[in-house]
């Protein structure tokens, strides 16, 4: 019996895959814990018209990240930094305050866990941070780094 998996099945397939299986296997198991449909015409092209669905949101979502890159790339914020005696600075500068700075300074929502800093900001200057936009899309954003 062909089934169309609505959910990840653990030694069987992925959501969306189309799977044969034995009868009584689909009838116990997959369609009453609603993890499958049974491969009818309908549902197949159901299942085509949402991967095509899916194909297009996943290029339109590519194109925004690769515009967002573009705009990022010749931007930068700046941030505060209290220092001591001798240009010694005190703590670091997370990636927290820069998605907060980003957002405030450019009006830009970046989350916080897709900031990438090399090495921790703990120096005045000027520093690169990488963005993951997207698995394909990866940007960096100048933060300066000035006396508080």
């Amino acid at each position: 019996m062909k089934v169309i998996l609505l959910e990840d099945v653990k030694s069987l397939g992925k959501k969306g895959q189309l799977v044969e299986v034995n009868a009584g296997y689909a009838r116990n198991f997959i369609l009453p814990k609603k993890l499958g449909v049974e491969a009818t015409n309908k549902n197949i092209n159901d299942l085509k018209l949402q991967k095509a669905h899916e194909d297009k949101v996943a290029a339109e979502q590519l194109a925004a990240a690769k515009v967002l890159a573009e705009e990022l790339k010749d931007k930068s914020v700046e941030l505060k930094m209290k220092v001591g005696e001798g240009g010694r600075t005190f703590g670091a500068i997370s990636t927290k305050e820069i998605a907060a700075a980003a957002k405030e300074q450019l009006g830009y929502d970046i989350d916080k866990k897709k900031i990438s800093v090399n090495e921790a900001i703990k120096s005045l200057g000027v520093h690169n941070v990488k963005i993951k936009l997207h698995p394909k899309v990866t940007a960096e954003l100048k933060v300066k780094v000035i006396e508080k």
